[in-house]
């Protein structure tokens, strides 16, 4: 089975192809500009244009589907990523399945419906498969094979650009959650922004990283909108999750299911999360936690 890549960020890049490796034997990567190490068998390097938007490259990304003959393309899931498997599946004539929690060798997918609350099975039944898979949800291959030859593709000029209207620089956030071991969930339960120091301490007596429920992020916007995890955030796979003041709603814990070990830290004995944890604590994270982290240390 050939199977192509493309990614918006290298890192992504790297993982998707790594992991697709475990799904086809011929893997092939899409990359907008001179192309960096991938343990893949092809490289297709689109040059880079001035001032053209990532999803102008759609067109261009389209032929590479065409000379590549891949059984699959295999997308990042971002936004922008997203439209332009939307572009590609309507030039192409073929679905593009998003959000995939699992992709099985015949190219079967799971996701989460209705926020999560149901698991779907869907496969392509016509053209190449076009899937969105977000971090986390392959796992790597131990086989790696060296980057292969690099071939340049063509620029296809589309036939509507987008306008760049204005540029606003976000704050870059440094951590990896996908990538991480030991990762500290923390939700309403925490009562103002400054308590947050608490939850950083007790991630460093631990050594993981911090994340986030989707209100933390989005409705308060005390943590970046990258350490949210859920349904429509990240769905992440660490050795050890340790939930903070989350009440434990499934929107939530559909992005830490696959955890092997789950700790749940809240004073509601009823809270759902209790249900998902291997391990729980009733209690009030300002005694729990403080109590936890004298202990590590």
């Amino acid at each position: 089975m050939k199977i192509l890549v493309f990614a918006e960020r290298n890192t992504a890049l790297a993982e998707l192809c790594s992991g697709a490796r475990s799904l086809g034997d011929q893997i092939e990567a899409v990359v907008i500009g001179t192309p960096g190490a991938l343990a893949v068998d092809k490289i297709w390097s689109i040059p880079v244009q001035e001032n053209v938007m990532l999803e102008d490259y759609t067109d261009s990304i389209a032929a590479v589907m065409d000379l590549a003959a891949a059984n699959m393309l295999l997308i990042e899931s971002t936004k922008r990523c997203k439209l332009i498997a939307g572009r590609l599946a309507a030039i192409k004539g073929c679905s593009a399945i998003t959000d995939v929690m699992e992709i099985a060798d015949n190219l079967a997918t799971k996701r989460m419906v209705y926020g999560g609350a149901a698991v779907r099975q869907e496969k392509a039944v016509a053209g190449p498969a076009i899937i969105i898979a977000g971090p986390g949800v392959l796992t790597a291959s131990a086989i790696a094979t060296g980057q292969g030859v690099v071939e340049t593709a063509a620029y296809i000029e589309p036939v509507s650009r987008i306008k760049i209207v204005s540029r606003v620089q976000k704050t870059k956030v440094t951590v990896n959650l996908s990538a991480a071991k030991k990762i500290i969930g923390v939700g309403r339960g925490i009562a103002k922004q400054e308590d947050l120091t608490l939850i950083r301490e007790l991630a460093d007596a631990f050594g993981a990283e911090q994340g986030c429920t989707r209100p933390i992020a989005e409705a308060e916007k005390w943590l970046p909108k990258e350490t949210y995890i859920g349904v429509s955030g990240l769905m992440l796979a660490p050795e050890l999750y340790i939930a903070v003041g989350i009440s434990g709603q499934i929107q939530h814990t559909v992005g830490i299911n696959r955890s092997k070990v789950i700790v749940a830290i809240n004073k509601d004995k009823n809270a759902p999360i209790f249900k998902q944890a291997d391990y729980g604590i009733v209690g009030d994270l300002y005694k729990v936690v403080p109590a936890l982290i004298s202990q590590l240390k």
